[in-house]
């Protein structure tokens, strides 16, 4: 081999090895609400860090079982605060890589695109309305917002007989959509999303009737060292990521 041949020969293995090392892949565990969110940042995310994920989702709760069961996820985006902090607590994940990465948004809706106009509580006051569906608040954060916001509204007591609870928000969600409800407290972003084949009418609660829903994401034990996942948790952070974020319904973390 030349002398000539090998100095290009090193040179190109110089550019070339150090890119190898940066380009990694994440697991994440992403709860299901966040899904469409989280395919919607994948693309964004390959292109400014060279790195990928492979994206696994479902209820948190199920998450959290099988990352206590020894899952090798990287990463965890919540749909709570709580579950994060449990993870940290029993030091299945890395200390101090907590945070908010979006804030979930509760909006009342119906099917239809004339039930609900301006005023929500008009909506809810209605004496022809049969059922109000809710997720159930001793499962599901949008379920405890539910509840708050009735309060707020002086309507807990009053539509008692007429709530129907999803054991999840999108259970919830898709009780509206087939009209066993007529109204009901919904994520925000599911109204929201590309996807949905059904507009109707909808009320976003103001967020000084409920407590933020705050949905956190951890760096798992498993994805210490992993490269893409501590990128992908900066990435989150940015504004390229908040803006994705902000147009599928989630507020941003304070």
């Amino acid at each position: 081999m030349s002398a000539p041949f090998r100095l290009i020969l090193a040179l190109m293995l110089c550019l070339a090895g150090p890119a190898a090392a940066r380009a990694d892949t994440a697991l994440v565990a992403v709860a299901a609400n966040f899904a469409e969110t989280a395919d919607a940042l994948l693309p964004a995310f390959r292109d400014a860090t060279g790195h990928d994920l492979e994206i696994t989702t479902g209820s948190t709760g199920k998450l959290y079982a099988q990352i206590k069961a020894g899952a090798p996820f990287d990463v965890l985006l919540s749909a709570d605060a709580a579950t994060p902090a449990r993870l940290l607590d029993e030091g299945r994940a890395v200390a101090g890589s907590g945070f908010t990465y979006a804030v979930g948004r509760l909006t009342l809706w119906s099917a239809d695109p004339a039930r609900i106009g301006g005023d929500g509580r008009a909506a809810l006051a209605d004496p022809g309305l049969r059922f109000v569906a809710i997720a159930n608040p001793d499962l599901a954060p949008y379920g405890i917002a539910a509840r708050e916001a009735l309060q707020s509204l002086g309507l807990w007591e009053a539509l008692q007989p007429k709530i129907v609870m999803g054991q999840n928000i999108g259970q919830t969600h898709a009780m509206v959509a087939t009209g066993a409800a007529e109204i009901g407290f919904v994520a925000l972003s599911a109204v929201l999303s590309p996807r949905a084949e059904t507009k109707g009418s909808h009320w976003d609660v103001p967020q000084a009737m409920y407590a933020p829903i705050r949905q956190d994401a951890v760096l798992l034990t498993a994805g210490a060292d992993n490269a893409a996942a501590r990128a992908f948790l900066d990435f989150l952070r940015g504004q390229e990521a908040a803006a994705v974020i902000d147009r599928f319904g989630y507020g941003a973390a304070e």
